[in-house]
């Protein structure tokens, strides 16, 4: 459990490209949203069928068992959109209505399989994720009003768990998750609320570059966390040091959740963070706010973000379930052959920092998964 104290000058200069966007322009252009070409429902729904009649079970499925020949050049097209381009996408309009709960998760495997290799997503083994809210304490209408907040710095009650928050119906802060790409479905929605948040990463950083680059260069050092998902390991083990900001190969990484500091630092033999520190997480926070963009889910969106360029969160919500207004994402962890490669400096979470190569922050799944 080292920390990294050196600074690459490469680290102090601005980004470029078109992964620098801010969140009312890319809202206002719709650049990012895709409609699925045409006769691609069908197409999908006839190798989902092809699944069905040979037996094939869900995670089981291969994209040689569910082919889609005719959306190649669709998928190559985001795959190079979200390493290259914008980082983020989102495809609309695909027709969850028409099939059951356990239909909808054999198709958006099946699509998956096209974008990339899935990878597990929790300690035990989870493949196709549900967020939902599993915490049953929810929003009254009256709080409508509590919907956007989303305040970074930390509460003074206990630190729940990154799978907590996710799985509750509260907000939550700006992160990146332990994989290449989240690939996410509507299949329902919530009755207020539960919109998706988005922010530029090279934005975040060229911003913070530009108005303090004393905190900069904190950011591009180690902070302690905690790893996720890592119960099974000795105490020590699951404590990591990784900048927030990194590049290799001229391309940006990031990797952050202000709940895996927080967990870190309520072990007390892990250094405490400084004050400098602190401001520099909250300089963050502000970035992202200042430059996101939030946008509600419509059924049927699929949305597919990189987490080496982008950050994502979300607003609360409330959920009607008497009237049948409950919202549910599916949720894939994908690594595509097309991923970037990584600095060494964040090899403490990721499997692999090559180009290429399937990698996650579940670690010794990948390798099975992959074979």
């Amino acid at each position: 459990m080292s920390a990294n104290t050196t600074q690459p000058t490469h680290l102090s200069r601005p980004l470029t490209g078109r992964q620098i966007w801010h969140g009312d322009d890319l809202k206002r252009s719709g650049e990012w949203i895709r409609q699925w070409p045409d006769g691609a429902v069908e197409e999908i729904d006839r190798a989902w069928r092809q699944t069905v009649n040979r037996g094939v079970s869900e995670t089981q499925i291969t994209a040689e068992d569910f082919p889609l020949p005719g959306l190649q050049g669709f998928f190559d097209e985001l795959l190079d959109e979200l390493e290259d381009g914008l980082g983020v996408v989102r495809v609309s309009g695909f027709p969850v209505e028409r099939y059951a709960p356990a239909e909808l998760r054999s198709i958006f495997w099946g699509i998956g399989m096209h974008l990339g290799l899935a990878v597990n997503q929790a300690d035990k083994g989870e493949m196709i994720g549900e967020v939902r809210d599993e915490s049953r304490v929810n929003l009254r209408v009256s709080d409508e009003l509590t919907l956007h907040r989303d305040k970074d710095s930390s509460d003074e009650l206990p630190v729940l768990s990154s799978r907590s928050r996710a799985r509750s119906n509260g907000p939550l802060r700006f992160h990146t998750d332990g994989c290449d790409l989240i690939a996410l479905l509507c299949t329902q929605t919530a009755d207020i609320g539960g919109e998706t948040r988005v922010a530029s990463a090279a934005a975040v950083y060229n911003e913070i570059l530009a108005r303090r680059p004393d905190l900069h260069r904190l950011l591009c050092e180690d902070y302690y966390r905690y790893l996720p998902e890592s119960d099974s390991l000795p105490e020590r083990e699951r404590i990591f040091a990784l900048p927030i900001f990194g590049l290799q190969a001229g391309k940006l990484t990031t990797q952050y959740s202000r709940t895996f500091v927080e967990q870190a630092q309520s072990y007390a033999w892990v250094p405490q963070m400084s004050a400098a520190q602190i401001e520099a997480l909250d300089l963050w926070a502000e970035y992202c706010e200042k430059l996101s963009m939030t946008a509600p889910f419509a059924l049927g969106d699929l949305q597919i973000l990189n987490n080496h360029q982008a950050y994502h969160g979300r607003t609360a919500f409330h959920d009607d379930v008497e009237g049948g207004k409950e919202r549910l994402l599916l949720r894939l962890w994908l690594s595509p052959k097309n991923n970037r490669a990584l600095p060494e400096s964040h090899g403490s979470f990721w499997d692999s920092t090559d180009a290429g190569m399937p990698r996650s922050s579940i670690r010794s799944r990948v390798a099975a998964a992959a074979e």
